[in-house]
């Protein structure tokens, strides 16, 4: 394409052209620290998950160090309008992931308010929560959870503002009996994601597990 000639497509990393469907060229790719955790087994994720809430299973993609690749890769995801980038973790999280015979019945995305919603134009879990439904033959609701009210990014606050999470979510619909992987980019301090676990284990006689793009270490 013509667009292509006059802007290509460069790697994350190195800033060398790559095809366009690809985030990083193959070395680069090499430096990506990747957790290696396996979904039914116990992690640093997952010991932190029983801290909060509890969790059946969990699996997270990349470690979100500092001036890592793997921070650039989700910052250009959540704040550089590359939502493409969801569909390319999502195929290398397929790679990774394996439920065996334990599938989730649901899974659930954590949303934005709608002013964030319609700042950001997208919701960066989106892409990345479809492709997977895809891939596993597993129903996606985005809509299950609302965000009651409206904040900054988790990057841009501060640790004492992080741990305000009362009331941030509610349940749009209640259900009992499943098992829900709730999805969200990045593992920092898991209060977000307690919150809903909490929701949704209130609702009913559900179980919850986790999955997130990188998590902080």
């Amino acid at each position: 394409m013509i667009l292509d000639l006059f802007f290509p497509n460069r790697c994350l990393g190195c800033n060398r052209i790559i095809e366009g469907n690809l985030l990083v060229c193959t070395l680069c790719f090499e430096q990506i620290h990747f957790t290696h955790h396996r979904y039914f087994e116990n992690s640093y994720l997952k010991e932190k998950c029983k801290l909060l809430f509890p969790i059946e299973h969990c699996f997270s993609l990349m470690q979100f160090e500092k001036e890592s690749l793997s921070r650039k890769i989700i910052h250009e995801l959540k704040y550089k309008s590359r939502e493409k980038t969801g569909k390319i973790l999502a195929e290398w999280t397929t790679e990774k992931l394996d439920f065996k015979d334990e599938k989730p019945d649901l899974f659930v995305t954590v949303p934005l308010h709608s002013k964030k919603l319609k700042e950001r134009g997208y919701n960066q879990l989106h892409v990345f929560t479809e492709t997977l439904s895809e891939f596993y033959k597993i129903p996606f609701d985005h809509h299950l959870i609302k965000r009651n009210h409206y904040s900054k990014a988790q990057a841009l606050k501060d640790k004492k503002h992080r741990l305000e999470t009362e009331n941030t979510f509610s349940m749009t619909t209640n259900i009992s009996g499943k098992h829900i992987l709730l999805i969200d980019d990045v593992f920092t301090t898991g209060n977000t994601l307690a919150t809903i676990a909490w929701e949704i284990l209130k609702s009913g006689n559900n179980k919850v597990s986790v999955l997130v793009m990188a998590i902080d270490i």
